[in-house]
Order: C-alpha cells, then structure tokens, then sequence
C-alpha cells in the first residue's frame, strides 16, 4: 500500500519547511495530502507563495494516513488558536504513528502533551516555551517524534522523513538523486 502523510497548511506557513520535505516524500514514493487548516483552496506562506491545497482538513479521514507533518513559521499560531493541529499529532501518536515537525511547530507537540521524556528540536524563537530543545541538533528522532531547527534543515528533514516511512535505501537513492 502507498505511505499517505497528511501536511497541515495555515496561512503563513513557512514555504521552504513545508515545500522541501513534501517534494522529497513525493519522490520516494508518498502520496502527501496538503490539508488547508481554515478551508481556502489556496494557502499563502510567511513570504506569500501561495500553495494550492489539495483538501479542507475538515473533509479528511485522518486514520488514512501514516504519518503527520506539521511546517513551522508565524501559521504556528494559527495552528495552536485552531486545536485540531495538536488533537491530531496526539491520535497519530496514540496509534503508532510518526508526527513530524519543524521550526516553531514543536509547540504543537507541546501542545498535545508528546515532548514530555523526548529529545527535540525547535527554531531558537521558540527556546522560552521549548526550553529543553536541543538547539545543536538540526533533525531529532526519538521514537515517533521527528523534529527539526529550520528552513536550513528542512532538506535533512525531509530526508529523515522518507527514511521513516521508506528506509535507509530509498532516502539514500532520493538524497543522491537531488545531490544532497
């Protein structure tokens, strides 16, 4: 069966974290369902690049899907005002599921109660609410949390990410292909 992840777009949502890993996950393979958080078709980034989504969250079955990706920049805010964001990463978790993040979208994890005992990672602007980031590390992995600093990391996430769900062969043959 074809690995399905859901990305949650929010208006203001940092393009290069988002854009990068769902074009590497595209390559190895993933079907990756751009779900527009407040329901407009098309969602403008921190930098206004506007990214057509392919679906209203509101009209998705979240079961569907094997792994949550949440970008990071200043849509954060709207992701944690709307809830659903965290209520997500928790049933992901819950169910065995990888949950991903970068940037400020940490908080989220925070938000949902799954940083508590894990290594993580997050954007120095977020150091006061996260304070136990590891601000060294560009990518962490600690059981299903996947978390990364930056838009400069967002490559390396979303290598890690194709790792998770394809393995060690197919990340490598992606990073190769994009001479990473």
């Amino acid at each position: 069966m074809k690995k399905r992840v859901l990305c949650l777009l929010a208006p203001g949502f940092e393009e290069i974290e988002m854009i990068a890993p769902v074009d590497l996950l595209r390559r190895a393979g993933a079907e990756v369902v751009l779900a527009a958080v407040t329901g407009e078709k098309h969602v403008a980034g921190r930098c206004n690049v506007s990214v057509r989504a392919d679906a209203a969250l509101a009209d998705l079955v979240t079961e569907e899907f094997d792994l949550l990706l949440l970008p990071g920049g200043p849509g954060v805010k709207v992701l944690r005002v709307d809830g659903r964001a965290a209520k997500l990463a928790r049933a992901f978790a819950d169910a065995g599921k990888p949950v991903a993040a970068i940037c400020a979208a940490p908080t989220v994890l925070a938000d949902a109660g799954l940083l508590a005992s894990k290594r993580y990672t997050a954007h120095f602007s977020v150091n006061e609410e996260l304070p136990l980031a590891l601000a060294g590390e560009r990518v962490v992995e600690d059981g299903g949390i996947i978390t990364s600093r930056g838009a400069g990391t967002a490559v390396e996430f979303g290598l890690a990410l194709v790792r998770r769900l394809f393995g060690e062969a197919k990340a490598k043959e992606v990073a190769d292909a994009i001479m990473a």
